[in-house]
């Protein structure tokens, strides 16, 4: 069987992963919409494009992820994060279409040191996060075939961590970033490879799709230095010690690991350990 499969967001680093993987597949036909073309928050439209599309499956990776702009413009962030997956939710049971909303580990408080399954307790700290639950919420509510995929620091083709850190190492010695902020650096591709386990299945519900393996953004960066061969110096500083420096930033999770169990009890399906994801990536 082959499914037609509508990826919003598709100029997104898991739009365009999700397009490399699908091209080399032909068990899926990719159908890539963003914005100008499609508005998520455009209800009428949006309905409208889906009922001509048909697609079997509706991939959401529209979102506002910028999170200091979520905090300074949360109406905005809430009818992107949450409005747009509402309409997506009731596009998709007009055609009977799955819908794969892609959420984040943001809707956690971040605190703790254990990584956080799908069951646990939500309970988010910022804009970002709370508009994020918010549209999980709508999809639960008007969704009638759903999968919630929770990832974390993803990382791909486009404006990302990885490549802002190689783009400093050209021009400095040493680069200070934080060391007690805990999460699961994620390949876009990873993700995206997970995505397409999960479509064919009927096994609905909330999943966390990341990497496997913790670390701070200090051992991300030097483990990307290391792959790479670069000799820039990384120093390893607290998020008190950035805020000082980027006052008007949000604050971040300090500790925001999660852990795929969904993928791995109830699809047998396991995620490359980020430092394999990593370096498959730099190469």
């Amino acid at each position: 069987m082959s499914y037609k499969l509508m990826v919003t967001g598709c100029n997104g680093q898991l739009g365009k992963a999700l397009q490399k993987l699908t091209a080399e597949d032909p068990a899926f036909e990719y159908v890539g919409s963003d914005v100008p073309e499609l508005d998520i928050t455009d209800s009428e439209a949006l309905i409208k494009y889906v009922s001509e599309l048909k697609p079997d499956v509706i991939i959401n990776c529209a979102a506002a992820t910028n999170v200091d702009g979520c905090e300074k413009d949360e109406d905005l962030a809430f009818k992107i994060n949450a409005l747009g997956p509402r309409n997506l939710a009731i596009a998709a049971s007009a055609v009977d279409a799955k819908l794969v909303h892609i959420s984040t580990d943001y809707v956690f408080p971040g605190d703790g040191d254990t990584p956080r399954v799908e069951t646990d307790p939500v309970g988010p700290r910022s804009a970002y996060g709370r508009t994020k639950l918010a549209g999980e919420e709508f999809v639960k509510l008007f969704a009638k075939k759903w999968f919630i995929i929770r990832t974390a620091w993803l990382y791909g083709e486009g404006k990302n961590f990885v490549r802002t850190m190689l783009k400093l190492s050209e021009t400095r010695d040493s680069i200070s970033v934080v060391d007690d902020q805990l999460g699961n650096p994620t390949s876009a591709l990873e993700l995206a490879r997970g995505i397409l386990k999960l479509v064919p299945t009927q096994l609905y519900g909330i999943y966390h799709g990341t990497c496997e393996g913790v670390c701070s953004w200090a051992d991300f960066t030097e483990e990307i230095f290391r792959i790479k061969g670069i000799s820039t110096e990384v120093v390893h500083i607290s998020s008190a010690e950035y805020k000082k420096n980027y006052p008007e930033s949000a604050d971040r999770p300090s500790f925001s690991a999660l852990d795929n169990r969904m993928f791995r009890l109830n699809l047998g399906y396991d995620f490359k350990d980020w430092k394999d994801a990593l370096e498959e990536y730099l190469k």
